[in-house]
């Protein structure tokens, strides 16, 4: 899809007073005032990454309700589940929990679903089949729960209280838990609605930390240090896509540079397997790396093993479960690229498909386990909501994803008559539907789409942060642009744009990805950068110039050597 570029134009004022205030460079400084960080107070808050800046974790509602709860369960052995979800922010959250509350002695165990046998969330029969067999006396759901109301009855009717900790968007009518932990209650005032799932877990155990040391509690064991739990928190905050801004800025940063130490055993056996010998690991390498790796064992098989991995202390546990999730992902990708052929070439001999403003479709073969990775590449492709299902025994159940400028929860709430269930947020959602249900479904939702997303969305539009001069590339720059770090929702790696490009020398390695050194007429010293242009089609014409490129800039370190690098990403 053809790219629509657009530069800002950030007020030069404040620019040159972030420039006084860190002694930085204008580009850098540009770059800030960009993503909105523009008082000297923000620029050191963003810049000087400190657990100590995050806010308190009592800010949320029900919190003291929970934590005394669980106190109560803690000291008086009662047996508690954790309930998590199958994807890596449901696996991190469940982790941390568990492994917090093993080191309080706690009788505690944890539960994974399957995703395509049972679905998503705490259903009734878990407190049927699960709860009420093995005696559980207390459940914290974490990165799940807010909708699961027959459960929620049916665990208080057996005597069981649930504790609910979640980040997806709330129904008006809640679930009658003892504590609901959601930064996205309406009469929650902690302004922590960015959490992941893990993010909102984290805060319970900081605030039964504090609750255990009020009572007293550590004077009989050592207090566990939480900052170490910060590699599984980056895991699920970069994996689930929230904004890494503040907190969530904050945990992903911590937690990487833990991750770089290699001292969890689970997270080093995953890097190796997957075949990187790159340090240190970024979000980047979570995102496209580690992420998909533990998610394949949800997708394809079952998640339970992912949290074994996290937790397991031992070597030969960790390298195996490392293994099978490689060999998942890999089982993943080949189903993944099925789909998406087959859906390609359906939109191909369809054309006037793409003359919906969103795109819905069903097949009774896809794997229903895969289809949001699809979606995902479908609205990469055609920019439009697209909603995909798997059909199976009368139903369809099935996974949306979406475009800045229209709000899927909100748009399946419009269309909510037709489905039997569906949850989510503003840019995913998973939905069950009967199958007679879907081409209703699909005209009322295109109408949805078009009352509800604005046209200007229609085409892609990307910021570019400054046009720059190969002369201001630099050591200093570049280093200021690793500050940055990590990358993600929220906080895009800078784009730059530059003019008037030649190309001095040419190669093609990997097969399709073109490695070039790059000067700029212009530019007084003629300076030559190193370039990469990746997944390019090898046998096209070769330009030795370019009016325009737009790129990143990265450090690329070889051998324990560095060198300034241009990732190419439009010319």
């Amino acid at each position: 899809m053809k790219k629509n570029w657009h530069i800002p134009e950030p007020d030069s004022s404040i620019i040159e007073n972030i420039c006084k205030t860190i002694n930085c460079s204008f580009y850098f400084a540009s770059i800030l005032v960009n993503r909105g960080i523009v008082s000297p107070k923000d620029v050191h808050d963003f810049l000087n990454i400190s657990l100590d800046n995050i806010r308190h974790p009592f800010s949320i509602i029900d919190m003291g309700i929970a934590v005394k709860r669980i106190f109560n369960a803690v000291i008086n052995r009662e047996k508690i589940l954790i309930f998590g979800d199958y994807d890596v922010d449901g696996v991190t959250s469940t982790a941390i929990l568990t492994e917090f509350l093993r080191h309080t002695g706690a009788d505690v165990s944890y539960y994974i679903p399957h995703r395509t046998k049972e679905g998503y969330s705490i259903q009734k029969t878990h407190i049927f089949e699960i709860a009420i067999p093995d005696k559980i006396d207390l459940i914290i759901t974490v990165d799940c729960g807010s909708s699961s109301h027959d459960a929620v009855k049916a665990a208080r009717d057996a005597g069981i209280d649930i504790i609910i900790t979640d980040h997806h968007i709330v129904p008006e009518e809640l679930p009658e838990a003892i504590a609901i932990i959601s930064p996205k209650r309406a009469d929650c005032n902690s302004g922590l609605v960015e959490l992941a799932g893990v993010g909102v877990a984290f805060y319970l155990i900081m605030s039964l930390r504090k609750f255990l040391r009020d009572m007293n509690f550590w004077d009989t064991r050592p207090e566990p240090n939480l900052k170490n739990l910060c590699d599984l928190i980056a895991l699920g905050t970069v994996a689930d896509m929230v904004p890494l801004v503040k907190e969530n800025r904050i945990f992903a940063k911590t937690g990487l540079d833990l991750i770089n130490t290699g001292n969890r055993i689970g997270i080093s056996a995953l890097i190796k397997a997957g075949g990187s010998n790159k340090y240190p690991i970024d979000s980047e390498d979570i995102a496209f790396r580690l992420a998909p790796r533990i998610n394949a064992l949800g997708r394809v098989d079952h998640a339970k093993d992912a949290v074994e991995l996290l937790l397991t202390e031992d070597f030969n546990t960790a390298g195996r479960i490392a293994q099978k999730m490689n060999l998942m992902n890999a089982t993943r990708q080949n189903i993944e690229k099925k789909i998406y052929e087959y859906i390609i070439e359906h939109v191909n001999n369809h054309p006037e498909i793409l003359q919906n403003r969103s795109i819905v479709l069903s097949h009774q073969s896809w794997h229903e386990g895969i289809l949001g990775i699809v979606a995902s590449r479908m609205v990469e492709k055609f920019n439009r909501p697209v909603l995909l299902f798997a059909q199976k025994d009368g139903f369809a159940k099935g996974s949306g994803r979406s475009v800045p400028g229209f709000n899927l929860y909100e748009g399946l709430k419009a269309c909510s008559g037709l489905l039997d269930t569906f949850g989510g947020h503003s840019m995913a959602a998973g939905i069950k539907i009967k199958i007679q249900n879907i081409d209703p479904f699909r005209e009322k939702f295109e109408k949805t789409v078009i009352a509800m997303a604005r046209i200007e969305d229609s085409l892609p539009l990307t910021d570019i942060d400054c046009e720059i001069g190969f002369e201001d590339i630099n050591v200093e720059f570049t280093d200021e642009l690793e500050s940055l770090k990590p990358f993600g929702t929220g906080n895009p790696e800078p784009l730059f744009l530059a003019r008037n490009i030649k190309v001095l020398s040419s190669e093609f390695v990997g097969g399709n990805h073109r490695k070039m050194a790059l000067s700029q007429p212009s530019c007084n010293k003629e300076k030559i950068l190193n370039a990469i242009h990746f997944n390019i089609d090898p046998y096209l014409p070769e330009k030795n110039f370019f009016e325009t490129m737009v790129f990143r800039l990265r450090w690329n370190r070889w051998n324990g050597n560095k060198t300034i690098q241009l990732i190419i990403e439009d010319v």
